[in-house]
C-alpha cells in the first residue's frame, strides 16, 4: 500500500506546490493590475478642473472598486445625489450624519434609519444590504461623501476620496490674492505686469497655471508622506521627491510657459508653500530652483 500510494503522494505534493506558485503569481498580478487601476483613476481625479467635474469624475473612477457607488454633496442639512437624483435630509440618516459629523468612514447597515428609507427604496437595497461611506474631508468639514454598496475595496475608496479632497482643497480655494500674481519681468529693463494689467484669457492662464500646481503639490504631498518627512529632515526635499517634482516641472513648463510670456512659476511656490513648509532652503542644494 505504501509504495503504490507514494508515487500519488509525490503528484499530490508537486501539484500543490505548484498550485501555490501559480497563486502567488496570480496575487502579485492582481496587485499589479490593482495598483494601475488606482494610479489611472487617481491621475483622472487629479485632472478635473471644475468641482462638478472633480464629483463625476469620482463617481466613475469608483465604480471598478464596488458594486455600486455615488457622490453626495452635503449641503443646508441635506446630502444630495445628481447621479441618483435624490437629497436626503440627514437627520433621517445616522450614518450619513456621522460621517459628516466626525469626518471618519463608516460602515452601517443599509436600514431606514441609517441611510434612510427613501435611499434604500432608490437602490434597492436587500434588508441585510450593508452601506459603505467614504468622506471628502476638506480641511475640517466634509462637503461630500463617497458611498458605496455590494463588494466593496475599502483601501481603493479611501484613497480616492483622499485624493479628492486634495482636489477639492485647490479647486474650491478662493481667487488669488493679487500679489501673488504680481507677474514678474520679462526682460531686466522691463516693469513687472500687473494683474490688472493682463487680459482676460491670461488672467485665466495664471489661474489655471495655479490651480495646476495647487494640485500637483497636494497630490505629492498625499502621495509621499514619508518621504516628504525624510527630505524636510535632511533639507533635502528635492533629492528625495526627484521623480515626481520633475515630472511635474515638465509638465507645467509645457502646459503654460510657452503660452504665456507673464507666466510666473507658481509650481515652484505651492513646492515651497507645501512640501518645504515656506522654507525653499528644504528643497535642497540640488533643487533646480523657479522655472524661467
Amino acid at each position: 500500500m505504501s509504495s503504490s500510494t507514494s508515487p500519488l503522494r509525490r503528484f499530490l505534493d508537486q501539484f500543490s506546490a505548484g498550485a501555490e506558485t501559480l497563486s502567488a503569481e496570480t496575487r502579485q498580478q492582481g496587485r499589479r493590475e490593482l495598483a494601475a487601476e488606482l494610479n489611472l483613476a487617481a491621475r483622472r481625479i487629479r485632472q478635473a478642473t471644475t468641482l462638478d467635474e472633480l464629483i463625476s469624475t469620482l463617481a466613475d473612477a469608483a465604480s471598478p472598486f464596488a458594486d455600486g457607488s455615488a457622490v453626495f454633496r452635503i449641503a443646508g442639512g441635506a446630502a444630495k445625489s445628481e447621479k441618483l437624483s435624490i437629497e436626503i435630509p440627514l437627520t433621517s440618516a445616522a450614518a450619513l450624519a456621522g460621517v459628516v459629523e466626525n469626518g471618519d468612514p463608516v460602515t452601517a447597515a443599509a436600514t431606514a434609519t441609517e441611510v434612510s428609507a427613501a435611499l434604500i427604496e432608490r437602490l434597492e437595497h436587500t434588508p441585510d444590504a450593508r452601506a459603505y461611506i467614504y468622506p471628502i474631508a476638506v480641511k475640517r468639514a466634509v462637503p461630500a461623501l463617497l458611498y458605496a454598496w455590494g463588494d466593496v475595496l475599502g483601501a481603493a475608496l479611501e484613497l480616492l476620496t483622499e485624493v479628492t479632497a486634495a482636489c477639492w482643497d485647490v479647486l474650491d480655494a478662493p481667487p488669488p490674492l493679487v500679489e501673488l500674481v504680481n507677474i514678474a519681468p520679462a526682460a531686466a529693463n522691463k516693469p513687472a505686469a500687473s494683474w490688472e494689467s493682463l487680459d482676460p484669457e491670461e488672467q485665466r492662464v495664471h489661474l489655471r497655471a495655479q490651480r495646476f500646481a495647487r494640485v500637483q503639490a497636494a497630490a505629492i504631498r498625499l502621495q509621499e508622506g514619508t518621504a516628504i518627512q525624510s527630505g524636510r529632515s535632511r533639507r533635502n526635499l528635492y533629492d528625495t521627491l526627484r521623480t515626481p517634482i520633475d515630472a511635474a516641472r515638465t509638465q507645467f513648463r509645457k502646459n503654460f510657459f510657452g503660452a504665456c510670456p507673464s507666466m510666473v512659476d507658481y509650481l515652484h511656490l505651492e513646492l515651497v508653500r507645501t512640501l518645504a513648509n515656506d522654507d525653499a532652503e528644504l528643497l535642497g542644494k540640488d533643487y533646480p530652483g523657479r522655472l524661467v
